[in-house]
């Protein structure tokens, strides 16, 4: 990955368009773990970066922790107690965050103002054990961990630089165990899996040994932008890898894996969030996204 640059930003609490939190904040813009499904690349047209290029960026928000606070003050009284999730295009605690402690500052913000509202963590990586302290101490904190697959040759081919499957388990259980609120987070259901049972029931298994009792769970998001940088490692796949891919964004496969998942999350005694398996098209209409 090339340098990392530092910016400066004007702002980064910014109103979300997700369905269950209020604000976002993002204190890197780009990604080093560069997975390659991941939708966020589009992130770089705002800093004149071209999507083949994610993962090979990262810019630093250095005074991130700063412009936060000096937002959180200003928030109205009528407002805090409002959600805010922590990040939603780029990973919290990717490995600049050794360096820089801008994910550890904003909580630490967010605990020295006692914000009584919901504070939420999406990530991939087991850094974000370093700040358990906090989560423990805020009043509403929850963590999520992303595992997509507990199968770790196939996270490296697929999430080139993040931690392995199997180590993100470990840290969602280590989470778990020292009293904090975890979720798991299983998007985007891999195609590789369709076809592969003994690996879908293992990843579930898995997350339910952690003792996490809800996961989010949601479909490949293929937009063709996505769908480019993808099918440079799915083209080097055996030929029924490269079948599913290729109707993953048909009905018939969603409902098919959605049957699956749902058997699943009986057996294991597992919640699934919001009810059903996000689609990211019926995702976007719902929540009125352009």
């Amino acid at each position: 990955m090339e340098k990392i640059v530092e910016t400066q930003a004007k702002s980064v609490l910014v109103k979300s368009r997700l369905p269950d939190s209020d604000y976002v904040i993002n204190p890197y813009t780009g990604c080093s773990h560069g997975c390659a499904y991941c939708y966020a690349s589009f992130m770089g047209k705002f800093v004149g970066r071209s999507e083949e290029e994610w993962g090979n960026y990262l810019y630093a928000k250095t005074n991130a922790v700063e412009v936060f606070e000096k937002e959180l003050k200003k928030m109205p009284a009528s407002l805090r107690k409002s959600s805010i999730f922590i990040s939603s295009v780029t990973d919290p605690y990717q490995a600049a965050e050794l360096q820089y402690r801008l994910t550890r500052g904003i909580l630490e913000v967010l605990d020295k103002e006692r914000y009584p509202g919901e504070v939420g963590i999406l990530t991939k990586s087991n850094i974000v054990l370093r700040d358990i302290d906090l989560f423990k101490s805020l009043p509403k904190a929850e963590v999520g961990m992303t595992v997509t697959t507990t199968d770790d040759t196939l996270s490296r081919l697929l999430e080139a630089h993040a931690p392995a499957g199997s180590v993100r388990i470990h840290a969602l259980k280590k989470m778990h165990d020292a009293g904090v609120n975890t979720y798991a987070f299983v998007g985007p259901l891999l195609p590789h899996l369709k076809d592969r049972p003994e690996l879908l029931e293992k990843l579930f298994a898995d997350i339910a040994s952690t003792g996490v009792e809800s996961i989010y769970v949601e479909h490949i998001n293929l937009k063709q932008y996505i769908k480019k940088r993808l099918w440079k490692v799915v083209e080097k796949e055996p030929e029924e890898v490269r079948a599913a891919y290729a109707e993953a964004d048909s009905e018939a496969y969603r409902n098919e894996l959605n049957k699956v998942v749902k058997e699943l999350m009986e057996k294991y005694n597992l919640r699934l969030r919001l009810g059903k398996v996000l689609y990211h098209k019926e995702f976007i209409k719902e929540s009125k996204w352009k």
